[in-house]
């Protein structure tokens, strides 16, 4: 778990305000990064695998990376929205590791500080709201780009914003992972570090002092998989996220992850996301 501010590292892809008439209607969205909405106006819908969700005008709404949702609206309706992702060399991620509430109520203090975002921010608004013309990698890479290009100024002054805007959310954040044992929280805190290198349960097992079986029961219990499942898990997301942001052959993800036979990563990545890693870049690279 993030432990020190020092440690928050949030980087914005896209800012800008959104109008749309009856036509914000994706299906099947699913992206590695998240989203943070403020609704300035009019009605919608969200669908998400807890059910439909009206979003209403005054509130803020959080959207966690990879997960899939829906949007309906049919008649007007408009909204800021923030892109935001974390550096997939952090060797913590704020982001994944808590929950947030799904909607907030806003202030106008909330609504400024959006203005204020895309005043200062304008090359970072997307030209069109479907998502299938920004979730691509050439896109993304352009934003990232034009995101280091800015004034230092400006990084600081975006950086306070989105800071602020967050922290709305994380007044009510409960752990995603809620273990009351020291010897998994320790080891939580391992895996998130040595991510890029091989498994290695013999050495998991031993950081906590038990047995390599009763290591594996307490784990199970406490996070609700195995060692290994959560792992390979995080080294999936971790590649998805690579596979969107950075020019880099699936071979060299599956080393840089930890993966010695690319084979087998790229099976266990279809196993996972449903299609390869180069059939994922693929889908996201569709403008």
């Amino acid at each position: 778990m993030l432990q020190s501010i020092d440690q928050l590292h949030l980087l914005v892809l896209n800012v800008g305000l959104a109008i749309h008439n009856a036509d914000w209607n994706w299906k099947n969205v699913n992206s590695p990064f998240t989203r943070l909405y403020y609704i300035n106006e009019g009605i919608a819908k969200l669908k998400t695998p807890s059910g439909i969700h009206e979003l209403k005008p005054n509130h803020l709404y959080l959207i966690p990376s990879f997960m899939l949702h829906s949007y309906i609206c049919d008649s007007h309706f408009s909204h800021y929205y923030m892109h935001i992702y974390e550096d997939h060399q952090s060797e913590s991620s704020f982001l994944e590791d808590w929950n947030f509430p799904f909607e907030i109520p806003a202030s106008k203090l909330d609504l400024a500080l959006f203005e204020r975002l895309c005043d200062i921010n304008p090359a970072m608004g997307l030209p069109q709201s479907d998502p299938t013309t920004y979730d691509n990698s050439p896109t993304l890479i352009q934003n990232i780009i034009r995101n280091k290009q800015r004034t230092f100024s400006v990084k600081v002054e975006s950086r306070g914003i989105v800071y602020q805007l967050v922290s709305r959310f994380l007044k009510e954040a409960k752990p995603r992972i809620e273990t009351k044992d020291t010897r998994i929280q320790k080891t939580l805190s391992f895996i998130r570090k040595k991510l890029y290198e091989p498994t290695d349960i013999n050495i998991l097992s031993e950081i906590t002092n038990l047995s390599k079986d009763h290591f594996i029961r307490l784990f199970k219990k406490e996070v609700g998989t195995t060692p290994l499942q959560y792992i390979n898990q995080k080294k999936i997301e971790k590649a998805q996220l690579i596979l969107i942001t950075e020019d880099m052959p699936v071979k060299n993800i599956a080393y840089m992850l930890g993966y010695e036979d690319h084979s087998y990563f790229i099976r266990l990545f279809k196993k996972t996301v449903g299609i390869t890693p180069l059939e994922y870049r693929i889908k996201f690279s569709k403008v």
